[in-house]
């Protein structure tokens, strides 16, 4: 069968919400700009507002980032858009949804249908029992993706699992984590098993540490009542951290096939043991003082969050793999709100050279891996003073991609997510069984959290975080170089 026999719809469910207007919709009309879709694709919201089409794009058309000469380009995409307003809760409202796919189908041999719940966990349950009753396509294939949370500990999520496996086939089921589709983690991969250079020296030999930093330089802005409900943990840590620190200490696939990929990575997580508290910092920020606009104000002065809330917005784990590749190595997580930088980055930090001959002058090499922002890998190492000097100084080889490929521009992280859905490709998503593992590793922890109320180390807006998390690192054998800072190298 010809690909233009066969059409396809995307059905944003929730697409009313900020969700739908500041991600979804974006990133399907860069496909569609970028002429990405497959062959007779259209577009449907769905939600409980009543909206127009015209008044869909008004809410959305902020967000599209549209170019000086895309306004045609725009009507063309909000030309292929259909909305349906539905209670979620109702099935004869799903039956209406179904009616105006199955309309857009007529004319074409196979209709495949992809369904994004870009809403709350709240209505998962009722939403997915419709759209298996009413809504699945029966010429060709339906797909579901579900945005995080995936639950809240590893019974809720359990439960998640189980009605969602009750309703579809896991192939069908796609847990959409975005941090696996960006760039550097998704060359993790590469740069672990494509260079022979690196196979020898990674494991508990050659390597110290490996630290996995998430920070960002605002604090929740309003989102606040979202955030407490969860937490660091929950929203960062379980997650996104997680499936970085995966693809960081998984052992090599036999093949890059998606069920080989995700059974290394389910391997590596049932080695870790359950996070204790005593490996763990937690911290909320507090306002600084001397500072100026959203900077002065901490999280407790968020409006939203409630009132005298313990809910840390900075945590620091230490975990460990029992494992002949990592037993002794620790993997310090840390992911926090409210720094002093944006910045994720993965750092592997290599042992002392044995025997030094430099009198204590060898800093640690390490490698680093820059998710975002400014995208890079560079390998920090001891080289001559330039000249006459018989010092010795860091500094690094590097690849910044910036500079080294200026003219490619990098797709978001939906972007090449949404499209593997189409193609049905599950390499970058979360199966049943990896989830659970995580949530196994954490749910103790957070249910000792909030069983004794844990109250967090303040620490300043605009700061590194809690001091207790450097010393903890310190305490694991991490070691600071002071005199080291990587600079940016400028396009050439």
């Amino acid at each position: 069968m010809s690909a233009s026999k066969e059409c396809s719809t995307f059905i944003v469910m929730g697409a009313s919400g900020d969700l739908a207007k500041k991600k979804i919709y974006p990133t399907l009309w860069q496909l569609y700009k970028k002429e990405l879709f497959p062959a007779n694709t259209k577009i449907v919201g769905y939600a409980r507002s009543a909206l127009s089409i015209t008044q869909l794009k008004e809410r959305v058309k902020p967000f599209l980032k549209l170019g000086a000469d895309e306004e045609k380009k725009c009507d063309d995409f909000f030309g292929i858009n259909e909305y349906v307003r539905g209670a979620y809760d109702e099935k004869e409202a799903f039956d209406n949804l179904a009616a105006k796919i199955w309309k857009l189908e007529q004319g074409f041999t196979a209709g495949n249908r992809l369904f994004y719940l870009a809403l709350p966990p709240s209505v998962f349950d009722v939403v997915t029992t419709n759209i298996k009753l009413c809504c699945m396509s029966k010429t060709g294939w339906s797909r579901v993706i579900v945005e995080k949370p995936f639950g809240k500990d590893l019974e809720s999520s359990e439960k998640l699992s189980s009605h969602l496996a009750g309703l579809f086939k896991e192939e069908e089921i796609y847990r959409i984590d975005h941090y696996l589709g960006k760039e550097m983690v998704q060359n993790l991969m590469v740069l672990r098993f494509a260079n022979c250079i690196l196979g020898p020296v990674w494991n508990r030999n050659y390597i110290n540490n490996v630290v996995i930093t998430f920070k960002e330089p605002f604090g929740t802005k309003g989102r606040g009542g979202y955030f407490d409900e969860f937490g660091i943990i929950r929203d960062v840590m379980q997650n996104h951290l997680l499936q970085i620190f995966c693809l960081t200490a998984m052992e090599k696939p036999c093949s890059n096939a998606a069920g080989d990929i995700r059974d290394e990575k389910v391997k590596v997580l049932k080695s870790v043991p359950p996070i204790e508290l005593d490996d763990v910092v937690l911290g909320q920020y507090v306002g600084d003082p001397k500072g100026e606009g959203d900077i002065k104000e901490g999280y407790l002065d968020d409006p939203t969050v409630p009132t005298g809330s313990i809910t840390p917005t900075y945590a620091m784990a230490v975990m460990k793999i029992k494992n002949e590749r990592w037993d002794g190595v620790p993997f310090i997580v840390k992911c926090g709100k409210a720094l002093n930088e944006r910045k994720t980055e993965v750092r592997v930090q290599f042992k002392d050279v044995p025997g030094d001959i430099f009198e204590g002058k060898a800093k640690r090499n390490e490698l680093v891996i820059r998710v975002q922002p400014n995208e890079a890998v560079y390998l920090k190492m001891m080289t001559k003073q330039p000249g006459m000097s018989d010092d010795i100084v860091e500094s690094e080889l590097d690849l910044t991609y910036k500079a080294r490929y200026k003219d490619v521009p990098l797709p978001d992280a939906y972007e090449r997510l949404i499209l593997d859905v189409f193609y049905g490709l599950q390499t970058n998503f979360v199966r049943s069984d990896e989830l659970a593992e995580a949530w196994r590793i954490f749910t103790p922890l957070l249910h000792q959290i909030d069983r004794e109320k844990i109250k967090p180390t303040p620490y300043v807006y605009g700061s590194r975080g809690p001091p207790e998390a450097d010393a903890k690192a310190k305490g694991e054998g991490f070691c600071f170089s002071p005199s080291y800072k990587w600079n940016k190298p400028q396009p050439f």
